[in-house]
């Protein structure tokens, strides 16, 4: 099967198709949303590049993938396993907390729900592809070697055969099915550590006015509201900065102290990484309106907020989820991107 039989048009479309899923797969691989797009688009150039080799033997999407393994494996060789704050240190008290950046690379990054998550008509299927995009799986899964962690993805989250995944990797299938063995066992140590977070798909009506409650408490910066949707053993964090808080008098203590700008603040609703979150966009005293500040992803878990994560780097992530860089009117004035 070589390119006599399809236009350049046709194998355009027919790559571009696969573009979501193999950017879902990339993302988890990689933990990084930029990285999962260059992995992707490096991918398609080496279908297209190559079509001409391509036998035919396996379908087009094993063999994508099987392309999109190897640079992801290129990408993971130099070791670096992205994190969360908790990940990397304890938690700061208030009192200690002070805001010190690391590099981007270090961080695990967020990534909007619509790039990652093709739309399957199966709602069992869907819930695992949220779940398996959510920060706590993701965080886990970037404790696992390059090749675990390839084939946890496949066998587990897309659900191929053993055997496909072996072919894909050039391995048999008893390393395929001793690597899946100790993936699942790191993983159930993971688990261990930091129960994962407990969300509906879709939210039900309890999470959902849990949702409209926080939005009430953040936007209002009601402090005794917020301290009421909060578990008491609930996690702030906010990347670059390595800081991470618990405990509910620890949070709302920093956002009136040292986040205190961050009063008078809107909130959009994201889809994101699985989760519910929201664009926030702190008051622009140059501009007047509002200046973007953070990407907040939520954890639910029995009624009461988990955790709570602050993207910062808005030049980044604003336009990745398609959001505007400045609101000047009200929120619900302003059109979401896709």
């Amino acid at each position: 099967m070589g390119n006599s039989t399809a236009t350049t048009t046709d194998l355009d479309v027919a790559l571009e198709k696969y573009r979501t899923e193999l950017t879902g797969y990339c993302y988890r691989m990689l933990g990084s949303s930029f990285e999962a797009e260059d992995a992707v688009q490096d991918t398609l150039v080496r279908a297209w590049r190559s079509y001409d080799k391509f036998e035919g033997r396996s379908s087009l999407r094993s063999w994508l993938y099987r392309i999109a393994t190897n640079v992801c494996l290129d990408m993971l060789t130099a070791g670096n396993k992205r994190a969360r704050p908790m990940d990397l240190s304890d938690s700061t008290p208030l009192a200690r907390a002070a805001l010190s950046p690391r590099p981007d690379h270090t961080w695990l990054e967020p990534m909007p729900d619509a790039r990652v998550l093709p739309t399957v008509e199966d709602p069992a299927d869907a819930a695992v592809a949220k779940e398996s995009v959510r920060l706590a799986f993701m965080a886990a899964l970037q404790q696992l070697p390059p090749k675990q962690r390839a084939v946890l993805i496949l066998r587990e989250v897309l659900a191929w055969r053993a055997s496909e995944v072996a072919e894909l990797l050039d391995t048999s299938v008893a390393s395929v099915n001793s690597a899946l063995q100790r993936a699942r066992a790191t993983l159930s140590e993971q688990k261990a550590a930091g129960a994962d977070a407990a969300v509906s798909d879709p939210l039900d009506e309890e999470q959902q006015k849990l949702l409209e409650r926080y939005v009430a408490a953040f936007e209002g910066y009601d402090m005794a509201a917020l301290t009421a949707l909060l578990h008491e053993d609930a996690v702030m964090t906010m990347p670059p900065f390595d800081l991470w808080l618990t405990g509910h008098d620890d949070i709302t203590g920093f956002m009136t102290t040292l986040g205190s700008a961050c009063e008078g603040s809107r909130l959009l609703p994201v889809q994101v990484n699985g989760l519910p979150g929201f664009a926030q966009y702190k008051p622009d005293p140059e501009k007047g309106g509002h200046a973007p500040w953070a990407i907040q992803v939520l954890e639910i878990s029995e009624g009461r907020l988990t955790g709570f994560h602050f993207y910062l780097d808005t030049q980044r992530w604003f336009p990745l989820f398609g959001l505007p860089l400045h609101l000047d009117g009200e929120p619900d004035e302003v059109e979401q991107g896709a």
